[in-house]
């Protein structure tokens, strides 16, 4: 195995990350922000408590799982398709470096970008509710194995994208719809009977794998004081 290209990959890919340090860290950061402030003000005030859990508490891991979701796929989706995009990609191919070790150095940068805004934003919800983590290495290990899944999953997409319409495609109508409509923001027994029946999470639907982790890691790793 050739480790450094793999290390080449990876840390031109996490260079790229703080050269557009607004970007990749400040903008999820203050969109977690303002989804306390709209959750929190304008539901807050009217569901003081899901489960038995604040509900500036609940949202925490909703509001962790949307961004790590969306960056994790993001990043490694257009961490491929741009030099695909300008013509560098050739390059790679010419290179002694074998497609494991591209997908080795692509995934892990993006995961890693991933797992650092969640970590991020768990530390800033920490400004707005009080949360005790109160699995840590369940927590750890449940970010990591959906930072590298999803990456994956964006690598994936960066290779079958020919455009930036198919690029945007899954992230804006399958990944953020899946989860306002998972029950990370809300309790799925507050919903109707009927729509309770029919949730994705209750009829085993094709987001009922991660929802469910959502909704263990939520029940067993956060608590609020």
């Amino acid at each position: 195995m050739n480790l450094y290209a793999i290390r080449a990959i990876y840390f031109f890919e996490m260079a790229r990350t703080f050269r557009t340090i607004g970007q990749s860290v400040v903008s999820p950061v203050i969109s977690t922000s303002l989804y306390f402030v709209v959750f929190g003000a304008a539901i807050g005030s009217r569901i003081q408590e899901v489960e038995g859990v604040a509900y500036g508490t609940f949202i925490v891991p909703g509001l962790i799982m949307l961004s790590v979701l969306m960056q994790s796929l993001t990043n490694a989706a257009y961490g491929f398709y741009f030099p695909r995009f300008m013509g560098t990609i050739y390059e790679l191919l010419s290179a002694p470096v074998s497609p494991f070790e591209a997908v080795i150095g692509y995934v892990g940068a993006a995961a890693t970008k991933a797992l650092m805004i969640g970590l991020i934003i768990l530390a800033t919800a920490n400004l707005f509710v009080p949360v005790e983590i109160m699995h840590p290495v369940w927590m750890v290990s449940f970010l990591v194995l959906t930072c590298v899944s999803f990456a994956l999953f964006g690598f994936i997409i960066g290779i079958w994208a020919k455009n930036f319409e198919q690029l945007n495609l899954v992230p804006m109508l399958i990944i953020t719809p899946l989860v306002f409509l998972g029950g990370s923001f809300y309790s799925i027994s507050m919903l109707p009977p009927i729509w309770q029946k029919n949730h994705p999470v209750q009829s085993g639907g094709v987001s009922d794998i991660w929802f469910q982790m959502v909704v263990f890691w939520h029940r067993r790793c956060c608590r609020g004081d």
